[in-house]
């Protein structure tokens, strides 16, 4: 069997589906990567292929928030969906399509926002599966309804009114039902499998910096880190810093692309580095502080530790809230972002047991998930042109 899955650009748009390519390819079966030029060295450099897709667009963008030139928070979900990611992945169509009608998938899988996958694979009559990357938020899709419908006649295809298409012949969810808002519906083709992150900086690795290993913790330990996309988001690394600086905790604080020198001189307690593994330095942690981004959420609730979420865009606010409904979070909102909010959060949450142990109800269901066999167990039957086992 041959999976080609899709991407947009972006750290945290491909790399929750690498665990399943790996997978397949552990499976004996072939699979590959369809992503930006810029993407493609990245994916390449962990031994998986990839066909390259259009310009690095978004690189330009990047920079310029950098360079504090444009506002790092991005557009709502919404418009980025209806403005940037369809409009790119329709750029990216032909492209793609070449790239299937050379290589020949049996299965594309997409990740929800890499809208061309599913245009190609209808186009080419190949069966489509989604890996569901971020919160399941169905009701967005209504954004989409006008511009996809639009689109679909130029290429050809049959009105889709309900956009079938965007939940596919299989929607993977890699977390447990209890992670949905309450009265989300769910398609018939909705799986739910166990979350295996993906965050490994360099290929191989299984092991902490050698100074962090050895590191005589004061607990407890408090990781702080707004994911790949929101480093440069003005005052939340710095709230959090001043709040919990001259707390009693070991505070380990993942900067990104910012430079940990930018911060100035820490105390002894406080470390600053660009990135780590966060499966490896979490079964360390006691709390952890981020901004809500899917991948980090449910990586930290599947080592059952609570958080404290200061959400900043995309789905962000909707897994604040989703947590502290669930009682493993407390969320301090946009217009609280201070050092004392956040100490204060901290603090709580630290002093509360019942947020450690709501947590570590959750780490029991997502390790009771089917593994990522089962998934490819599930493509193989849509390969075979079978029904999916229930």
């Amino acid at each position: 069997m041959r999976v080609l899955f899709t991407t947009q650009p972006g750290t945290g748009h491909w790399r929750p589906l690498a665990p399943l390519a790996a997978e397949l390819l552990a499976a004996g079966h072939e699979a590959a990567f369809a992503a930006s030029p810029g993407f493609c060295a990245d994916i390449g450099r962990f031994g998986f292929r990839c066909f390259p897709l259009g310009v690095d667009d978004y690189r330009a963008e990047f920079a310029r928030q950098q360079a504090g030139l444009a506002p790092p928070v991005p557009p709502s979900s919404v418009s980025v969906m209806a403005d940037v990611f369809l409009p790119r992945s329709a750029r990216n169509l032909p492209e793609l399509l070449a790239a299937c009608r050379a290589w020949r998938p049996d299965v594309v899988v997409r990740e929800p926002t890499e809208y061309a996958g599913a245009l190609a694979a209808e186009l080419l009559e190949v069966p489509c599966a989604v890996l569901q990357i971020s919160a399941y938020r169905p009701h967005l899709n209504r954004a989409l309804a006008a511009p996809m419908a639009r689109l679909r006649g130029e290429l050809g295809l049959p009105p889709d009114p309900a956009l079938a298409m965007l939940t596919g012949a299989l929607l993977l969810l890699p977390f447990p039902p209890s992670l949905l808002e309450p009265g989300v519906g769910m398609p018939p083709t909705a799986r739910f499998v166990r979350h295996v992150p993906f965050d490994l900086e360099r290929p191989g690795e299984t092991a902490l910096p050698d100074w962090l290993d050895v590191l005589t913790f004061r607990k407890p330990v408090v990781y702080v880190s707004l994911g790949t996309s929101y480093n440069y988001t003005p005052g939340v690394f710095e709230a959090v810093l001043a709040g919990l600086g001259g707390e009693p905790v070991t505070l380990i604080v993942t900067t990104g692309g910012r430079d940990p020198a930018a911060f100035g001189p820490r105390p002894s307690h406080v470390h600053l580095l660009r990135y780590l593994p966060q499966s490896l330095v979490f079964p360390r942690c006691d709390l952890v502080v981020t901004h809500g981004g899917s991948g980090t959420v449910r990586t930290v609730l599947a080592h059952g530790l609570p958080l404290v979420v200061v959400p900043i865009a995309a789905d962000q606010p909707d897994n604040a809230r989703r947590c502290a409904a669930l009682g493993v979070a407390r969320t301090v909102a946009p217009d609280e972002r201070t050092p004392g909010a956040v100490r204060s959060a901290v603090r709580d949450v630290l002093a509360d047991p019942s947020y450690r142990d709501n947590a570590r109800r959750l780490r029991a269901e997502f390790a009771a998930l089917p593994g990522l066999e089962s998934a490819v167990a599930l493509l193989d039957a849509l390969a075979a042109g079978k029904a999916l086992p229930g």
